[in-house]
């Protein structure tokens, strides 16, 4: 997967979608950055960006991913291989639904999902090194170049969604005690209940994690 390393962005999924809407990377591709200005967390908020942390986003084909996985599937799908990523190097990292990295109780990292004609582009923000106040940094050392390597072979393996699925719902649980936004609410997770294709239903309504 080629690789753009770029000293400071404002945002590397804006950067990346632009490049790809005027035919100038091509996926696969990855844009990595040691600074990024203004980044954009879930719900189109702002998320801050510590030098020394992580900012990337990539862009992979469709026809390059498993062949049971579905858009409604995917912000699970590739924040959990990333998570369990984080697992290999001894991290207690877990993923709250859909697509929030967490330490117990404090967020410390986000995955955001589009779909740019038939290409999944997908932003990444983690704490590494440091974190704004009431947020939680990385509980292992790692260099972030190092981790974008094991991640993106682990991304080559095509591992099927049903193998992924069947982990991360050994973990929903951790999910119960915490919140998400839906249609602009914050809703509780205590009942949710955790579908098949990664969506959850919640007093008889289906949510996907798509975002």
């Amino acid at each position: 997967m080629k690789i753009y390393y770029l000293k400071s962005v404002d945002s590397t999924q804006l950067y990346l979608k632009k490049q790809l809407q005027n035919k100038v990377y091509s996926p696969p591709c990855v844009v990595y950055t040691y600074h990024q200005t203004n980044g954009i967390g879930s719900r189109d908020n702002s998320w801050k960006g510590f030098e020394g942390n992580l900012f990337l986003s990539f862009a992979i084909h469709k026809d390059m991913l498993p062949r049971d996985l579905k858009i409604e599937s995917a912000s699970i799908y590739f924040a959990y291989l990333l998570k369990e990523t984080l697992a290999e190097f001894g991290s207690q990292v877990w993923l709250k639904w859909p697509n929030d990295f967490y330490l117990k109780e404090k967020k410390l990292g986000g995955m955001i999902t589009h779909v740019v004609e038939n290409n999944f582009v997908c932003g990444v923000g983690l704490n590494l090194q440091s974190a704004p106040e009431n947020f939680a940094k990385l509980d292992i050392r790692i260099d972030g170049e190092k981790l974008l390597e094991n991640y993106l072979q682990k991304i080559e393996k095509k591992i099927l969604w049903k193998q992924v699925f069947s982990k991360y719902k050994l973990e929903f649980h951790k999910n119960k005690s915490f919140k998400t936004h839906i249609s602009g609410a914050k809703i509780s997770l205590s009942d949710a209940l955790l579908q098949e294709d990664g969506s959850v239903m919640i007093n008889g309504e289906k949510v996907y994690s798509l975002r």
